[in-house]
């Protein structure tokens, strides 16, 4: 059933035929230094031999094809340059135009290898309509060096067909019944027997009944039919899931200056904070977007430790991640838009300030570690964090400064009493020599190690720890002692294995207490 106008969904798709090439002339123009109209192909190793990938516009009008070796197409065109064909490139390539796209609606979708699409469900109004919007499109595209062509349709399988194959009709319908049984996306042998059964195009599958086709060609053939006619739904999913919170600043003019642009920045960190404000939140995560005139993006995050609102702490971790950027923020002809999103945001309630400052060197020492984390990287400032787990090399782990805290605390120590665990912990343990006991399985009293020997003279234990009962693996049983010898050193030790649990337990040093 058709949609009401009110709730039509409409699909821009764009499609970019010399992707490949365009992309090393964009990204790498001095490979083409003195040679700019020369020829060229990018190639890549297929079963031994290196075959032509993709090509330029110029190399294909000299008839150069793709699927050619390398040597027949150099004896066709000796002048052919060749350039190793990276898809990983291509993709981030791809990413980088879908970034740009993402000023006229979130909902960017990838057509890989070559393709996009975006989903402008009330979006054209933006720039008028549809023609205006395409036309603004393919301007910024043209500016950055890029050829795509595009199409208009109510579902994404229709647009992204017609963009590619370029049917024409009276209305879109007609267009898309037009198209060649190849735009239906089919595997190569389900394409060729439809061929083969006489059905050229879109239109001559629909006229037949879809219990046949199915029959036929396989199930796939039949839903594919009938997604690019609208009948059924387009599984689509979005790159980046909208943020709940964004503001934004168009400009009439481009802004080509750099700090110019980071006082908007400022401006929009501060309308986002009034709105987080209202809802008694605070950001966690602030992502700034600057699109330039020519349709790429520059772009950047910062992350706190806590929740935020404070304008002039967010405008300083950026300015401390620019300043830390291998490439600089580039407007190149200018940034006609900037956008802020806050897509982690806490709760964030008004608190009083102890008498003693003790809240006020809390925030300064969270804004320290956002600072150090922003200019050296997340990863590189840890803290310890406990862990609920009863083996001790478990029962802790190292977080980025920045993530939230484990639900779970640290055990907290009675008055007067020495700590259960020393502070530092042998990674594996060491062992232990020549251990001396009362008894096969009593206390210890003498043991050696590093070649040092050690008359304990007070002892405390056991503290039996056992794996879990759970687990896949079961490990011999842990009794722990903490023990100090007649110098008064004190050492944690453990005996690993129950004598009948084990042939021969073995000693090992878990940690010292001082």
């Amino acid at each position: 059933m058709p949609s009401s106008p009110a709730t039509a969904r409409r699909y821009l798709a764009l499609f970019f035929p010399w992707l490949p090439a365009e992309r090393i002339r964009i990204t790498r123009p001095h490979l083409f230094a003195g040679r700019a109209e020369a020829p060229y192909a990018l190639t890549e190793k297929v079963k031994g031999a290196l075959r032509v990938h993709a090509i330029d516009r110029e190399a294909a009008r000299l008839g150069i094809e793709r699927g050619m070796t390398l040597a027949d197409a150099r004896a066709r065109l000796t002048e052919l340059e060749a350039f190793d064909h990276v898809p990983h490139d291509d993709h981030l390539w791809l990413e980088r135009l879908a970034d740009g796209c993402a000023r006229y609606t979130p909902w960017v979708m990838l057509d890989a290898p070559d393709g996009l699409v975006l989903d402008i469900t009330g979006c054209a109004h933006l720039l008028g309509n549809e023609t205006a919007l395409a036309s603004d499109v393919l301007a910024r595209l043209d500016r950055l060096g890029v050829t795509a062509q595009h199409a208009f349709a109510a579902n994404p399988d229709a647009a992204r067909a017609l963009a590619r194959w370029r049917s024409v009709g009276a209305n879109e319908d007609e267009a898309v019944r037009r198209l060649p049984v190849v735009a239906l996306g089919l595997e190569e042998e389900a394409t060729t027997a439809l061929k083969r059964a006489g059905l050229k195009t879109v239109g001559d599958v629909v006229a037949r009944p879809l219990s046949a086709i199915a029959a036929r060609f396989g199930s796939d053939a039949a839903t594919q039919v009938r997604r690019i006619i609208g009948e059924a739904d387009s599984p689509l999913t979005p790159r980046i899931v909208a943020p709940p919170l964004f503001v934004e600043r168009r400009f009439a003019e481009p802004v080509a200056r750099t700090e110019f642009a980071l006082t908007v920045l400022g401006e929009l960190i501060g309308e986002a904070a009034l709105r987080l404000d209202q809802t008694h939140e605070g950001g966690r995560r602030f992502e700034a977007r600057f699109f330039r005139t020519d349709g790429l993006v520059q772009r950047m995050a910062v992350e706190t430790g806590r929740p935020t609102r404070d304008v002039a702490a967010v405008l300083r971790l950026f300015r401390e991640r620019i300043e830390t950027l291998a490439d600089p923020i580039d407007p190149g002809f200018g940034f006609d838009l900037i956008r802020l999103d806050v897509p982690v945001a806490e709760r964030l309630d008004a608190a009083q300030l102890k008498l003693e400052g003790g809240a006020v060197g809390e925030a300064e020492l969270a804004q320290l570690i956002d600072r150090l984390s922003t200019r050296v990287g997340r990863s590189r400032i840890r803290r310890f964090a406990p862990r609920d787990r009863h083996l001790p090399e478990q029962a802790e782990l190292m977080l980025p400064a920045t993530d939230p805290v484990p639900p779970c605390d640290w055990p907290e120590l009675e008055t007067g009493e020495p700590p259960l665990r020393p502070i530092h912990l042998f990674d594996p343990p060491q062992p232990i020599d020549s251990i001396a006991s009362e008894v096969p399985d009593g206390l210890p009293r003498q043991f050696r190690w590093r070649r040092v020997l050690h008359d304990v003279a007070r002892v405390e234990g056991p503290e039996r720890i056992a794996t879990p009962w759970w687990g896949s693996y079961q490990a011999p049983t842990r009794d722990y002692y903490r023990v100090e010898d007649r110098r008064g050193r004190r050492f944690w030790i453990f005996r690993h294995g129950l004598y009948g649990e084990v042939a021969e337990p073995g000693w090992y040093i878990h940690g010292l207490f001082a």
